[in-house]
C-alpha cells in the first residue's frame, strides 16, 4: 500500500470511520474568492523573468493570510517523508515560519519533488539548543505546547490557538524530549477514538493546525493580514526573490 494511503486509513481508525470519501475543505470559499490563483503551467512566469500580475496577485493574497504567531517546532523528526509533509501543512494552514530543534539527529535530506514547492514558501529558523530556542519564543510571548500522552496533557479541542502558540513535535520512536516536555507551557494531545493510539506525526501536525486555523477562521484571522505593513512587505520583496 503506498504510503500516504496507509496514513489515511490510520487515521480513519483514529477517528473510528468505517468509510471515508477523500473530499477535505480547509478554508472557506468566502476567504478564498478574492484569491487569485495561477496557472498550473510555466505561463506564471514571463519569458523575462518577470512576475505576472496574476501571480503577483496570489502571492499577496498568501502572504497576507499567514499567521505570524502560529508557528511549529521540529525536534529531531528523522524521516524526510514526515518532514516534507509536515512543511505542506504548514504552508497550506498558513504558517509562516518553522522552528528547528535537532540535536540528536541531522536534518533529513528532503527529495526536490516532495519538498522544495512547501519549503519555498515557509520560513525556517534554526536554533543550537533549546535554551535559545524557548527564550526566542517566550520573548514573542507564545505559549509553548509539547505534543505528549502524559497524564497531565490535555485535549487538543481545549485549547486556545488564538493565542500566540508554538507546537512542539517530536521524534517518530521517542516523542518529545524529556527537557523539552520540562520547559513547555503545556502539553497537548489528539483525542483518538480507534484500536490504534497514535498518530503518524506528520498527520498530527495537520490535525493540530486543521483546529487552530479553525478557530482562527472563526476569528476573522485569515480575512487579512496580521502583519505590520513594512513587514508585510519585506517578506512580499522577499518572496518576489524566490
Amino acid at each position: 500500500m503506498p504510503y500516504f494511503l496507509s496514513q489515511i486509513f490510520r487515521f480513519c481508525n483514529a477517528l473510528a470511520l468505517q468509510t471515508f470519501f477523500c473530499q477535505i475543505v480547509f478554508m472557506s470559499k468566502d476567504i478564498l474568492t478574492n484569491t487569485e490563483q495561477g496557472p498550473a503551467g510555466g505561463d506564471e512566469i514571463r519569458e523575462s523573468g518577470s512576475i505576472t500580475p496574476r501571480r503577483l496577485a496570489k502571492m499577496k493574497a498568501v502572504l497576507a493570510r499567514r499567521q505570524p504567531d502560529l508557528t511549529l517546532v521540529l525536534s529531531n523528526i528523522h524521516d524526510p517523508h514526515n518532514v516534507s509533509a509536515i512543511y505542506r501543512s504548514c504552508d497550506a494552514f498558513g504558517i509562516k515560519n518553522v522552528h528547528l530543534h535537532y540535536t540528536r539527529t541531522a536534518f533529513p535530506i528532503l527529495g526536490r519533488k516532495s519538498s522544495a514547492s512547501a519549503r519555498k514558501w515557509v520560513d525556517t529558523v534554526r536554533h543550537k539548543n533549546s535554551g535559545e530556542m524557548f527564550a526566542e519564543l517566550r520573548k514573542d510571548k507564545f505559549q509553548i505546547l509539547a505534543t505528549s500522552f502524559s497524564d497531565t496533557a490535555k485535549s487538543l479541542w481545549e485549547w486556545d490557538f488564538l493565542r500566540p502558540t508554538a507546537i512542539i513535535l517530536g521524534n517518530e520512536h521517542e516523542g518529545v524530549e524529556e527537557d523539552l516536555l520540562a520547559h513547555a507551557d503545556g502539553e497537548i494531545y489528539i483525542p483518538m477514538l480507534g484500536m490504534i493510539q497514535s498518530l503518524n506525526v506528520s498527520v498530527a501536525a495537520a490535525v493540530i493546525l486543521a483546529e487552530a486555523a479553525r478557530q482562527r477562521m472563526a476569528a476573522g484571522w485569515y480575512g487579512k493580514s496580521r502583519m505590520e505593513r513594512e513587514v508585510y512587505q519585506a517578506n512580499l520583496e522577499n518572496w518576489l526573490q524566490r
